[in-house]
């Protein structure tokens, strides 16, 4: 065969290499942007979630387990040992059960573990968004629930739920939101399990904690917590994928056959991880071993008190410099959160809140949309992979961007 019939043979096959080489990097730079801000650096999420994680445990992610890998099932003991551990607690009474998904996949799975069907009843104590958002999974379920709403920029009054519980003793779940993301409101979750239970002794307690566990302090003994739940995706500082709940390990017992799904089971759940170490279904592997890099971390910065002094000074830093520039916290001074911050929008004729987010945005600095109902507001986050040198900058290119925008400083 001549050299040039060889090479004519070889075109289709250099087409097919071209392609491949075309789309993967067509992939890689549509990954890439999606990552980088136009200054070519990584964007920082001022967010509530996802949020920014350190490159370690980024790249701890980067190894191909199996799930039945004898290292990958010591990888889940000891995270559910390890989770345990924060929330102060006794491997002897509590256990930690993993669940695919977001925070909400965690928040479904206790409602339908939790609540016998058609026995079940839930009281919600909601102040915001994501109260709100245990109602409508109820609502969805067929679940008898009552939902009690309080003011979005106050938190959850003990004695109004001491009344509601004097009247009505046949509730036999209160759910409450320990940090109420869509404002930054912390609610009294210790205060409110202590009157559940002096009413209510069979009554299940349940905690969202999504955006507070490992960051805020609760005593889940003192406060009577039966079933709580977060993702590793907030303070602890993993890679989004899977969500957890902490369960005291008596009270999931009692929960054989209540749920009505298979995938949302947590007693299911819990013993098929007792019996054989593995997940019912495939695992996220990847998250989960980036996960133990993130509590590694979090271990090296001084535990939940360690990671709450930084994210105090990040939150102290926010404050003060919003408050030079004028800009109005939603809440007021009584409360004192250090997840999220809430601000409402200025009163400027040239305020556009689409414009600032994008402006701040392709200075590679993301915020979030407010949630609450009665303002419009904006809100900032000042968790995760964020240090107080990130908020001194931040605070210099909102500053920029109001003057970009032709808004008056310090804002009214």
């Amino acid at each position: 065969m001549s050299v040039v019939q060889s090479c004519f043979r070889r075109i289709p096959y250099l087409v097919r290499d071209i392609d491949v080489f075309r789309i993967s990097s067509f992939r890689l730079l549509s990954s890439t942007s999606a990552k980088f801000s136009s200054h070519g650096q990584e964007k920082k999420l001022f967010t509530p979630g996802p949020l920014s994680v350190s490159l370690t445990v980024r790249q701890a992610a980067l190894r191909d387990l199996g799930s039945r890998d004898v290292e990958f099932i010591s990888t889940v003991k000891f995270l559910r040992s390890k989770l345990v551990q924060i929330a102060g607690v006794s491997e002897d009474d509590f256990t930690a059960v993993p669940v695919q998904g977001s925070g909400t996949f965690a928040v479904e799975a206790v409602f339908h573990t939790a609540l016998p069907k058609p026995k079940g009843k839930a009281l919600i104590l909601e102040n915001g968004a994501y109260g709100k958002r245990m109602g409508k999974i109820c609502e969805t379920l067929g679940i008898p629930f009552r939902l009690e709403g309080f003011a979005e920029n106050s938190m959850v009054d003990v004695n109004k739920v001491e009344q509601i519980l004097r009247e009505d003793p046949s509730f036999t779940m209160v759910a409450v939101v320990h940090c109420e993301t869509s404002s930054g409101v912390i609610n009294p979750v210790e205060e409110v399990g202590q009157m559940v239970k002096k009413h209510l002794p069979n009554c299940v307690y349940f905690v969202d904690a999504m955006s507070s566990f490992g960051a805020v302090p609760i005593d889940l003994e003192r406060a009577k917590v039966d079933f709580l739940v977060s993702s590793v995706n907030k303070c602890l500082q993993g890679i989004p994928g899977f969500s957890y709940a902490i369960v005291k390990t008596e009270q999931l017992l009692q929960c054989k056959g209540n749920s009505g799904s298979l995938c949302l089971d947590l007693y299911d759940q819990y013993d098929g991880l007792e019996k054989t170490g593995q997940f019912r279904f495939t695992p996220p592997t990847h998250c989960m071993l980036a996960f133990c890099q993130a509590i590694k971390e979090f271990e090296e910065e001084g535990d939940i008190v360690g990671r709450a002094n930084r994210y105090k000074e990040n939150r102290r830093i926010l404050q003060e410099g919003m408050k030079k520039l004028g800009f109005e916290e939603f809440l007021g001074p009584e409360h004192k959160g250090y997840i999220i911050t809430s601000y409402k929008f200025p009163n400027d004729p040239n305020f556009d809140f689409k414009t600032f987010y994008s402006k701040l945005n392709e200075k590679g600095l993301v915020i979030y949309p407010g949630k609450v109902l009665n303002a419009d507001c904006f809100r900032i986050g000042t968790i995760g992979q964020l240090f107080p040198e990130d908020f001194h900058t931040l605070l210099s290119c909102i500053k920029e961007v109001c003057k970009e925008m032709n808004i008056k400083l310090p804002v009214s």
